[in-house]
């Protein structure tokens, strides 16, 4: 694995010298300040969770509430001139504690401290080093990272981060590889530079746009003494007329233990089909996620929170329990073909079923309605300001999960400042 995985490296490196005579991004760069950029992302979240009967809850903290802020300072420098561009990126990720005391806390907004309360104030920097030859372009150090097999988490206040090496080339028309080996990563709620005790994991992935309407990606994993990941998608989108189309989505991933199994036993296939018709400003989606192996799919202790691309993950659950399958109908509507711009909305409801809980004779079911509506602002002072509701109503058998209200109103604000 080690061979393969710097053999595309080196592949990627070759690719790029071999084509400098064409126009890359790196002959077009105009220096490290000169094409630098400054944003400052502003993210408010409420979020309540009421554990309303039965299940995991039954007999531990019934209700949880928690307010948060979280600031992102990140620089991203441009590269130096010439055949080899040299660059960094840096980062400063706060949180700050508005609302969520030791009686109602736990939504993974802040971290503990050492009274059982949550911590008031936190703030993690971390920064990266990159080089780029025409259309390569290597990183090392603290960064976000969104690969179907290793995928850091943004669904709180601040995202997880990683540290590790990615090798990102695009030196061939509408196909993407990459290349990547990382050694730590913090989580949403913790400063640490590696919360979940992660050792090495070694990933590989290539992106490719066979047409303007059909593409394909297939991306690999390899997480030692834990398991190894495959993942594959095809995307094909089928105009219809000038405002009408049908979008294909299939997702899958095969999952196996391997050495010592340090994470636990890992024994799954899993995969998901969605369809979508878009007509002007509506779009219907159905979709079909099904679950096999020894164990559930499982993800989040060492390769990323996000690291589940699947049409049937949503707000709560991703109902990608042992066994499982799942059906989804989904509507979102645009109102800016209404005349109002910035505002949309989407529903969709989820079931599944044929769960395999240890220990129970019978399968389980859960299921979820989920509510969304989103403003952003559209211009003027407070141009991309948002504000979004999302609202998820779980419910399932006593023996899997319960029943769960999940509330959440989240208010962003980028702000470009150089």
């Amino acid at each position: 694995m080690q061979v393969m995985k710097w053999s595309v490296i080196a592949l990627a490196v070759a690719a790029g010298t071999s084509q400098m005579a064409v126009a890359s991004s790196q002959s077009e760069s105009n220096g490290l300040i000169e094409d630098s950029s400054f944003n400052i992302f502003n993210r408010a979240l409420y979020m309540n969770r009421d554990f309303r009967s039965g299940g995991p809850q039954r007999n531990a903290q019934s209700y949880r509430e928690e307010t948060g802020l979280g600031i992102r300072l990140l620089f991203e420098s441009g590269f130096t001139q010439g055949t080899v561009g040299v660059g960094f990126d840096a980062h400063s990720l706060s949180s700050i504690k508005l609302d969520g005391g030791r009686g109602h806390r736990g939504n993974g907004l802040f971290d503990q401290a050492g009274d059982g309360h949550s911590e008031d104030t936190q703030t993690e920097v971390g920064g990266a080093i990159k080089f780029r030859i025409s259309d390569t372009v290597l990183k090392y150090g603290n960064q976000e990272v969104a690969s179907p097999v290793f995928s850091t988490d943004d669904s709180r206040l601040l995202p997880e981060v990683a540290t590790g090496t990615l090798v990102t080339s695009n030196e061939i028309s509408g196909l993407e590889l990459t290349a990547g080996r990382f050694t730590a990563m913090s989580s949403q709620v913790s400063t640490d530079r590696d919360t979940f005790g992660l050792k090495e994991i070694n990933i590989l992935g290539a992106n490719y746009s066979i047409t303007d309407d059909l593409s394909a990606a297939l991306h690999y994993s390899d997480a030692d003494d834990n398991f190894k990941k495959y993942y594959v998608n095809l995307n094909y989108n089928l105009p219809l007329a000038d405002d009408q189309a049908l979008n294909f989505d299939l997702n899958g991933y095969r999952t196996r233990g391997q050495g010592k199994e340090l994470q636990g036993e890992m024994d799954n296939n899993i995969w998901s089909l969605a369809a979508a018709y878009s007509m002007g400003a509506h779009k219907f989606t159905v979709a079909h996620q099904r679950s096999s192996g020894d164990t559930s799919y499982r993800y989040g202790d060492i390769d990323g929170g996000g690291t589940i691309w699947l049409a049937n993950s949503v707000q709560y659950s991703d109902f990608n329990a042992k066994d499982e399958t799942s059906w989804q109908v989904r509507y979102d509507i645009n109102m800016a073909s209404y005349g109002i711009p910035g505002l949309s909305f989407m529903t969709r409801y989820i079931v599944g079923d044929n769960i395999d809980v240890v220990g129970v004779d019978s399968d389980a079911s859960e299921r979820e309605l989920d509510i969304e509506a989103k403003y952003v602002i559209q211009d003027g002072a407070a141009k991309d300001l948002s504000f979004r509701i999302r609202n998820a109503f779980y419910r399932a058998d006593n023996d899997y999960g319960g029943d769960i209200n999940d509330f959440r109103l989240i208010v962003e604000y980028p702000l470009s400042v150089l």
